[in-house]
């Protein structure tokens, strides 16, 4: 008897989840009340009730990142959410998975996160080192992949999964195509915060970041697709990795003097 509570508490809590991370994914969520019962969560006219272990449990597995009273969905929600509609995802069960204790970039502070390499795009690259031992990605360069990924998401410019879907950039913050009256204005800003970081990285660069950190592609598929050589598409996503990093925090501008070097009876204009 008991263990077919539990197993009940099981399925429900599974339910929960993903019922969470479905609102998620539509858009960032309020905390409008939460007691030690339940989390009501609002987007907009949606309402919804969480149970607070199922909240906990997302976010400590990656899923969803809260400040203060805003949750918003993390980069491995998509792919966690269409694994478990395919029934190849138990989300209380770690045997498969791959989570590391890491640092994150999160709303401009480093956190303590666990992540799911194994759900990760980045992950094989995560994993590479370098001649000297030293990770071949740069840990500012993973969380860059993270975070435009994650802008991907929040921008709700992911596809479809029963209907194709062709990527369009929005510049200027301009709202257009079907059902643009319906976008947030989080959703508006994670858009035109995705535009500017493909424009920081460049057309060479740009394409390679979206296919494997916002369509999961694997570096072989990129390989075949462009028709590069094999091995080169981990090169180009390093560096356009390494690009955005760049983009998204700049190196400080050191004021060094400029030295003018003449001949000894050179004297500056006055």
């Amino acid at each position: 008897m008991t263990e077919r509570k539990e197993e009940g508490k099981g399925v429900v809590g599974r339910k929960m989840l993903l019922k969470l991370l479905r609102m998620l994914l539509r858009g960032d969520c309020a905390i409008v009340a939460e007691d030690v019962a339940r989390v009501r969560l609002q987007r907009q006219a949606e309402v919804a009730d969480i149970a607070p272990a199922v909240l906990g449990l997302a976010v400590s597995r990656g899923l969803a990142h809260r400040k203060g009273a805003i949750v918003v969905a993390a980069p491995a929600a998509l792919a966690f959410l269409r694994r478990a509609l395919a029934g190849g995802e138990d989300e209380f069960a770690d045997q498969h998975r791959d989570m590391v204790e890491d640092k994150a970039l999160v709303d401009g502070a480093r956190q303590a996160v666990r992540r799911n390499l194994s759900e990760s795009p980045l992950a094989p690259l995560a994993r590479l080192k370098g001649r000297g031992g030293e990770a071949f990605l740069p840990v500012e360069a993973f969380d860059a992949g993270e975070r435009l990924a994650a802008d991907f998401t929040r921008g709700q410019m992911q596809p479809r999964i029963t209907a194709s879907w062709e990527p369009r950039l929005e510049t200027g913050g301009r709202r257009h195509g079907a059902g643009a009256g319906d976008i947030s204005d989080s959703a508006m800003a994670a858009r035109d915060r995705f535009s500017r970081a493909v424009e920081a990285m460049g057309p060479e660069l740009a394409g390679v970041a979206m296919d494997v950190c916002c369509f999961g592609k694997g570096l072989e598929t990129v390989e075949r697709e462009r028709l590069w050589p094999a091995r080169s598409a981990k090169l180009m996503l390093r560096a356009a990795l390494l690009a955005l990093a760049r983009h998204y925090a700049p190196p400080v501008a050191e004021n060094r003097r400029r030295h003018h070097w003449g001949d000894g009876d050179f004297r500056p204009r006055m």
